[in-house]
């Protein structure tokens, strides 16, 4: 079996920290590499770890082979189809984004978190503004409608985090996306 974290609490509390930076300055570039999970980049399975467990119905989207019993050994989360996930994880055209929960008017927060591992990850792309930018960020994102149509959702939505190798960047709901 492929190791998680050699040491969890320290490596827990210091991987969160970039995560939630990454969340809090969306577009920003981070580094993560926690552990090297079979079938993603270090960025991925860290965020993996950092937030999988017991309570979480994680979605595998596409071809990932290994990462299923990867992951019941080290979070124990359960797997589950697309409509039942608070964590969904894969390649871009392999994410059904029509069949995560978005939440509900009255409880939005009952959304999923999509892991998106790319082949390419920069800072350029489409124009990102909103809560947590100064000015405007750009992000070498794989599409502009759906991250538009989800911001149209809000305070609903998906909250994606976009992974390429050790390196990680988010895009929470409350962003807005325009062409370059």
């Amino acid at each position: 079996m492929i190791p998680g974290l050699a040491d969890p609490p320290i490596q827990s509390s210091r991987g969160f920290r970039v995560l939630m930076q990454a969340m809090a300055r969306p577009g920003t570039i981070q580094r993560l590499n926690l552990t090297q999970p079979p079938a993603l980049g270090p960025a991925a399975g860290s965020v993996l770890l950092l937030l999988a467990d017991p309570t979480t119905p994680l979605h595998l989207a596409g071809d990932l082979p290994g990462l299923a019993p990867w992951l019941q050994f080290h979070a124990g989360s359960p797997l589950t189809g697309p409509e039942g996930a608070s964590i969904a994880v894969g390649r871009w055209p392999d994410l059904p984004l029509d069949l995560l929960p978005v939440g509900l008017p009255d409880y939005p927060d009952r959304s999923a978190m999509v892991i998106v591992e790319l082949d390419r990850l920069d800072a350029e792309g489409p124009r990102l503004t909103g809560p947590g930018i100064r000015g405007h960020a750009s992000l070498s994102l794989p599409a502009i409608a759906p991250f538009r149509a989800n911001r149209a959702l809000f305070p609903m939505g998906l909250d994606f985090v976009f992974t390429c190798g050790d390196r990680l960047a988010c895009l929470p709901r409350s962003t807005r996306v325009e062409a370059a």
